[in-house]
């Protein structure tokens, strides 16, 4: 018997995994390699002249956490008091950063192959849709929405 007639013909996927929730009634993503911890409440203290999306700061066991509204960066509509909003804790390069978001859903498991661009330049913080039987799950990039808010916060302190 050959050992090739033994290989299966094909390869079992590998599937990766994302932490989904929700923002109004819109589905998104980040990848759960990046996500630490989700924290239901959580004080946060404002930052005077600090980019409208950044809702302050976190102290989060002794670290300082920066809090971004995405609710606020992607334009939504205000939060409703009656929403309490979940933190989402990611860690970018071993700095920790904390998104606010109106729901937590799931941990998604997904093949990456099934994930589309977006059809919408203008977003370029989205990297993907997913589309499933309950949601269009859009993927967010937490380095390019902190990429945008500091181009936001340069261009306002730019001089001429």
């Amino acid at each position: 018997m050959n050992a090739d007639s033994t290989k299966k013909p094909e390869q079992a996927v590998k599937q990766s995994r994302c932490c989904t929730f929700l923002i109004t009634d819109k589905c998104f993503a980040f990848d759960s390699n990046l996500v630490i911890e989700v924290l239901q409440k959580g004080v946060i203290n404002k930052v005077p002249l600090a980019s409208p999306a950044i809702s302050g700061l976190l102290n989060l066991r002794g670290r300082i956490v920066p809090v971004i509204d995405l609710r606020t960066f992607l334009n939504f509509s205000p939060v409703s008091p009656s929403i309490q909003q979940i933190n989402i804790i990611v860690d970018i390069r071993n700095e920790w950063y904390c998104f606010l978001v109106d729901q937590l859903l799931d941990v998604t498991a997904y093949d990456s192959h099934q994930i589309t661009p977006p059809s919408n330049a203008l977003l370029d913080v989205i990297t993907g849709v997913l589309p499933t039987t309950s949601h269009l799950i859009h993927f967010l990039s937490p380095e390019k929405i902190l990429k945008r808010l500091l181009e936001i916060k340069t261009r306002t302190l730019s001089v001429g």
